[in-house]
């Protein structure tokens, strides 16, 4: 008879946790941030159709570094239970932590009890009224949630990228500023003369998309999400190279 080898519950936590780090460091970087005219969101991703940034609801967004076939299956149970929740109560009623809190329960269900965890990470934004209303959520693989300020970095060099950020960052940013900043810290453009070479990071290869903070005025919908197309970000990015 085969005897079963035994793994204390604190080194298969450890084993899970190291496998799904390793899996979400292996993904391009997104980065969430909050500006003066909402949130932008902005992602190294080459692909044209398999988005790493998704709507969820009127004023909220998701983010998502990882295995696209985990992310993208969450993504998708999150739209739907903002559409029950929203039509069995009130629209008002979806909110971004509520959303949150349901992805951080399936995502420590996941990791605890399934024999693999979700290598996944993943940032949910819901855009206010004002900068100080804004609401950005950060979800690790094992359902850890943190209610971040101002930015999230995911996935990649995400402490570097991160370094970068904190370093350039300046309140009161439209959208265009906001998103050259995030490229410039995706592309490892510190600024600094002792620093590595940055990488180019063309339109072509990046996604992003931004939550208007009022859509009503500037678009006439009540959907705050819109992504940005690769002429109008070509624009974006030219413009901060001429200046």
């Amino acid at each position: 008879m085969t005897q079963q080898f035994y793994v204390s519950p604190e080194q298969l936590m450890k084993d899970r946790a190291d496998f799904a780090r390793k899996g979400i460091a292996r993904g391009r970087s997104v980065v969430v941030l909050s500006c003066s005219d909402g949130i932008a969101l902005v992602a190294e991703n080459p692909s044209p159709s398999l988005h790493k940034i998704g709507e969820i609801y009127d004023r909220i967004a998701f983010a998502a570094v990882g295995k696209y076939n985990e992310f993208e299956s969450l993504r998708q149970a999150g739209v739907r239970y903002a559409d029950v929740r929203g039509y069995s109560y009130d629209r008002e009623d979806v909110t971004g932590r509520g959303l949150a809190s349901v992805y951080a329960q399936s995502l420590g269900a996941v990791f605890t009890a399934d024999t693999k965890p979700f290598e996944v990470e993943l940032a949910v934004a819901e855009v206010g009224a004002a900068p100080a209303e804004d609401r950005l959520f950060r979800l690790t693989f094992d359902g850890s949630i943190a209610d971040e300020r101002r930015f999230v970095v995911m996935g990649g060099d995400a402490e570097a990228v991160g370094e970068v950020l904190r370093g350039n960052w300046a309140d009161g940013r439209d959208y265009a500023g906001a998103v050259r900043a995030a490229v410039a810290a995706l592309s490892g453009r510190t600024g600094q003369q002792d620093a590595g070479p940055a990488k180019e990071l063309r339109p072509e290869g990046l996604e992003v998309a931004v939550l208007d903070r009022d859509p009503l005025s500037s678009r006439g919908s009540q959907r705050a999400f819109r992504r940005l197309a690769t002429a109008e970000l070509t624009e974006i990015l030219g413009e901060g190279m001429d200046g």
